[in-house]
């Protein structure tokens, strides 16, 4: 089987998103992502790690219920690809400020304890991330070439602040995860890449 066959979706259609567009700032914890360095000094992440990452992650997610996971995204770009991503699962999704205490203080009306999280970004989602820290609650990260994923339980590589790229993310990690959950037909999907990607 040759690697294309191996994508979720055509390599055309990752490239065109940009989700292996990186940032000129790299550091040691994506070096292992990192396809090669472009001219204009912008790093370029290997598609197939990426690819292989969210079909991962769509089989991690699986072994949880819906209402256990938590996807956190303070990035604007992310909110409608998440959004549409509860709308397709039935994932608990936070999508603006991160309200202080709702994993910590059992006191507050909206306070949530999910199994995991996955965040948009380690770095504007750094509150999210050090909540479930102290919780013991696993932390998925999706990482460009300049995140540190030190905290991190699993790291997605991928450009994590492109509206084109989350949106391409979330409707392959949407199939996916259905698809491991079982049950999943493929005509069956109501949702199109475009409802997931922002104008």
């Amino acid at each position: 089987m040759s690697e294309t066959e191996e994508l979720l979706i055509s390599n055309d259609i990752y490239l065109k998103s940009g989700i292996h567009i990186g940032t000129k700032f790299k550091t040691k914890y994506m070096e292992n992502f990192i396809y090669k360095t472009r001219p204009d000094g912008l790093s370029v992440l290997n598609v197939q790690k990426i690819n292989d990452r969210i079909k991962i992650l769509g089989r991690y997610l699986s072994d949880y219920e819906p209402q256990d996971i938590l996807i956190v995204s303070r990035r604007e770009n992310g909110w409608q690809p998440v959004r549409v991503f509860e709308k397709a699962t039935g994932v608990k999704i936070l999508a603006g400020r991160y309200p202080p205490g709702i994993l910590t203080n059992p006191q507050l009306k909206n306070y949530f304890e999910p199994k995991i999280i996955v965040v948009v970004d380690s770095w504007p989602d750094r509150n999210a991330v050090r909540d479930a820290i102290t919780n013991g609650i696993p932390v998925v990260g999706l990482c460009d070439t300049n995140n540190a994923s030190n905290n991190l339980d699993l790291v997605v590589p991928c450009n994590n602040k492109g509206k084109k790229s989350l949106g391409l993310l979330f409707f392959l990690l949407a199939k996916e995860f259905l698809k491991n959950k079982g049950g999943f037909k493929e005509d069956e999907f109501k949702f199109t890449l475009e409802d997931f990607t922002p104008e």
